[in-house]
């Protein structure tokens, strides 16, 4: 079976950015999804500020995540800051029930 960018960003939906409790998919950290035909997964993600001391370890929960889906053969996880994360970037749906503006 070939995976899809939706494989991976539903499995993704499992892992939570702890400090603010929502998913890392809605959070808007994910800014990019790549799947080879052989099922590489290589993602391109941020966090919510360069020095988030819970960094390391969702990084290590992401790829554990990607990881638990059989067909994946390759994890890279890219880390960016450009552009850098911004509430904006949540999920409307989301923003709204949290009443963000």
């Amino acid at each position: 079976m070939v995976l899809t960018e939706k494989d991976i960003r539903d499995a993704l939906m499992d892992v939570y950015d702890p400090e603010i409790g929502i998913d890392i998919v809605s959070m808007g950290l994910i800014y990019g999804v790549k799947v080879t035909p052989e099922n590489d997964i290589e993602l391109l993600m941020t966090l919510t500020f360069p020095g988030c001391p819970y960094g390391p370890s969702m990084l290590e929960d992401i790829e554990d995540r990607i990881r638990m889906i059989p067909e994946v053969r390759n994890v890279a996880i890219d880390l960016t800051f450009d552009p850098p994360w911004t509430p904006e970037l949540i999920d409307a749906d989301v923003r709204a029930a949290l009443n963000f503006k």
